[in-house]
């Protein structure tokens, strides 16, 4: 990108986009490489000429506005290097929305270099906020192997959906195959996988996209009993037996210290069991990563949700009232095996592997 502004303010800019990530990229600072000069004087490399969030753009601005002895203060503090950076971070966004539409291959590669980088500014930049969902790409389940923009993913939402779902984590295959991941699959909702740190932070911002919402699949209730399933497909039986109801509250009762309720779910097809943060709660993910960084409040319990239609489920509720220490085992095993599915590790191994061992045992002639 090389071009002259004139009016008020004059200088010229010439910027790039490197094909790889600068080794500085996630530098603790964050700061940009953009080079500053004044009338072809070199003045500084560490003037914020661009948002943090386009730190990967290298380059530099000519201005003949400026004095040649600026200090650091008045580089701060300079009106017009303030009117310099929003008119160079418009026009950088706006060569990079021209590309995403005329050269869309081109653009992805940019994406999959500096994505994560540039989803920072959804979260920093309000004003900005509009022009950068139009330019995010998406991992979904629906995407295949490719990348879906926020317009795909509207044209694909179903009757009744009123909000755009996703999921968060570390790992993109892991939240491929997550277990919340099962009711919306069932009636074809598309959810968006977001394995970058940062995407903890920007879908909790009070973000929404074209009135719609940003609501995570591991927090509160699914309510997809109001979108309906593909044609050709049965409802699943919306009630739980009274077996099965019995053994839902013998669960909440030994969990009782581990988690803040135990209920039928609604989101799991395949699976017996998995785990969700409450209404009110925070996102599973986020929490853990404000926990990795020491800056989470104490942990708060999560929801067991349990498929009261699994062959497992079934099996376990009709054995009634015998063997309470076996259904115990079972109940917490239950819970394990939650936690494994969501990435975590069981919160005590050694008890873990003591239950496994006596079901196990159990079930040997």
């Amino acid at each position: 990108m090389h071009y002259r502004a004139e009016g008020r303010h004059e200088y010229s800019v010439l910027a790039f986009v490197p094909s790889t990530k600068p080794f500085d990229l996630f530098d603790p600072d964050r700061s940009g490489r953009m080079k500053l000069y004044v009338n072809r004087v070199f003045i500084t490399d560490e003037a914020d000429l661009l948002p943090r969030y386009l730190r990967f753009v290298r380059g530099l601005v000519d201005s003949s506005d400026l004095p040649l002895n600026m200090s650091r203060e008045m580089i701060q503090e300079s009106p017009i290097l303030a009117t310099i950076k929003k008119g160079v971070t418009g026009r950088v966004l706006s060569e990079l929305e021209k590309r995403a539409t005329a050269d869309s291959d081109a653009y992805l590669k940019i994406w999959e270099t500096f994505g994560a980088v540039l989803k920072e500014g959804l979260y920093e930049d309000y004003e900005r906020r509009p022009t950068l969902l139009n330019l995010a790409r998406f991992k979904t389940t629906a995407s295949d192997d490719g990348w879906r923009s926020l317009a795909d993913y509207e044209s694909s939402i179903k009757e009744n959906q009123t909000a755009i779902f996703y999921a968060t984590g570390n790992d993109l295959d892991r939240l491929a195959t997550s277990p919340q991941l099962e009711g919306f699959r069932a009636r074809g909702v598309e959810v968006l996988l977001l394995p970058d740190q940062v995407d903890s932070f920007w879908v909790t911002s009070g973000i929404d996209y074209k009135g719609k919402p940003f609501k995570s699949v591991t927090q509160g209730a699914a309510d997809l009993g109001l979108i309906p399933l593909p044609e050709g497909s049965s409802a699943p039986t919306a009630e739980a037996s009274e077996q099965v109801t019995s053994f839902l509250s013998f669960v909440k009762t030994t969990l009782d210290d581990a988690v803040s309720d135990v209920r039928t779910s609604d989101r799991l097809t395949d699976s017996a069991v998995c785990l969700v943060a409450s209404e009110s709660g925070m996102d599973r993910e986020l929490e853990r990563l404000l926990a990795a960084s020491g800056r989470a409040p104490e942990a708060a319990k999560p929801v067991l949700e349990i498929n009261p239609r699994h062959e497992l489920i079934i099996k376990l509720a009709g054995l009634g009232d015998a063997d309470a220490d076996f259904r115990a085992d079972v109940a917490r095993l239950l819970f394990d095996e939650a936690q494994i599915a969501d990435g975590e590790q069981p919160v005590d191994p050694r008890g873990f592997a003591a239950r496994l061992a006596r079901v196990i045992t159990r079930a040997l002639p």
